[in-house]
């Protein structure tokens, strides 16, 4: 039985006027936001006090509901591979650890494994640890990895020589987690936030020299945040910023990491649009004259929406959610009738076809397919008897 005799502690009362929108308004709470200070550590820690106090009865149920959950969870269980740059790709989890293995081969599953990160090793000595996001430098020689020990979404981006197995000592600290490559195997474009961690400021970086980090943008509108990335073909570095309701993309060629970022189509109310390159066009999902949206392209050196032309036009029955694009094929994710479609469509034979899934009711989508000369779409499926 849950012991109610125990009190719970009573946090102080420190007033605090804010001024918003010229209304004010009296936080009695607002000095816990200093978290590291010994009056929020004090208070927090009695907090942990109580609960472990009241919740002490039920010891032996939360552990035996514990077990039960992990004895459904298979603790040696592997990711499907992916192939991109001469490597296969795969994560792997150990009996008895709790963070993945990150891991490749090169050329054939075949060969001999190589363990890029052990998340195990990394997290040894912290009470947490979580890797946001990965990125090889195009040479296959660098990972350049976010890790966070704190559980707060900060993170400092790392570097590792997967030629040593050497963890650089080079570090960006308190970042957003979001970062690309360019080219040159040096150069990174990556995010930080404000207090709010709103994600606001594009930054680049120069592997080797930590004084070159300099801000290439600056979000103003707080209803936008922003984030970089790679295209497919990986011919284009771009800078995207995004609200609710609205979109703004920016690129450079990845090539050239010292050129100047273009506005693709200037923000718009209510407009909102993604990119993706291929060949001498862009694709571009929109929302323009689209309410289910629709696929356009346009030229690389034209990419301002007047120039946009439909390639799959706007369907009053069918949402277009997702797309694609492979050097020989476009794939896209469709919804109609409460129902996911995978079409796929030969840019060669123009041979135009929807994946059978047979059962009445399903889910279905668009997988993780970083190989842009791919022959084979990963996709993902679940219905109420397939897994």
């Amino acid at each position: 039985m849950i012991n109610t005799d125990i009190k719970p502690p009573i946090a102080k009362k420190i007033p605090k006027l804010l001024n918003t929108h010229d209304i004010v308004r009296q936080d009695d709470y607002f000095w816990m936001n200093e978290r590291d200070t010994p009056d929020v550590l004090d208070y927090l820690n009695a907090e942990n006090m109580y609960c472990n106090e009241v919740m002490k009865p039920t010891e032996e149920l939360q552990k035996q509901l514990y077990d039960e959950i992990k004895a459904r969870i298979k603790e040696d269980d592997q990711s499907v591979p992916f192939f991109r740059k001469d490597y296969w790709y795969y994560t792997r989890f150990e009996t008895g650890k709790e963070y993945p293995i990150y891991c490749r081969k090169f050329q054939s599953l075949e060969n001999l494994e190589e363990i890029i990160l052990d998340v195990n090793q990394l997290a040894e000595g912290h009470a947490f640890c979580a890797v946001s996001e990965m990125a090889i430098s195009d040479d296959n020689k660098i990972l350049a990895f976010a890790v966070d020990f704190v559980s707060r979404r900060i993170y400092d981006i790392w570097f590792k020589n997967l030629e040593t197995g050497e963890i650089l000592s080079e570090k960006i600290e308190k970042v957003s987690g979001n970062f690309t490559w360019t080219c040159d195997n040096k150069t990174l474009f990556f995010v930080r936030q404000n207090k709010q961690l709103r994600p606001c400021r594009v930054m680049k970086y120069s592997l080797g020299n930590p004084e070159s980090e300099q801000e290439i943008y600056f979000e103003k509108d707080a209803k936008f945040n922003v984030g970089v990335g790679r295209t497919k073909s990986e011919k284009y570095v771009f800078l995207c910023s995004g609200s609710s309701t609205s979109t703004e993309f920016r690129t450079i060629p990845a090539d050239q990491p010292n050129a100047e970022f273009q506005i693709f189509q200037r923000r718009e109310k209510d407009l909102e649009y993604s990119i993706e390159h291929f060949e001498d066009q862009f694709f571009v999902m929109t929302n323009w004259q689209a309410t289910n949206f629709k696929l356009m392209k346009t030229p690389i050196n034209a990419t301002n929406k007047e120039h946009w032309k439909d390639i799959i036009p706007h369907r009053e029955d069918v949402k277009f959610e997702d797309f694609e694009v492979f050097s020989d094929y476009l794939v896209l994710e469709e919804r109609k009738n409460a129902l996911n479609h995978i079409r796929v469509i030969n840019f060669k034979t123009q041979e135009d076809y929807y994946l059978d899934f047979s059962e009445e009711v399903y889910n279905a989508g668009i997988g993780y397919n970083p190989d842009f000369y791919a022959t084979t779409l990963r996709y993902g499926y679940t219905s109420m008897t397939t897994p």
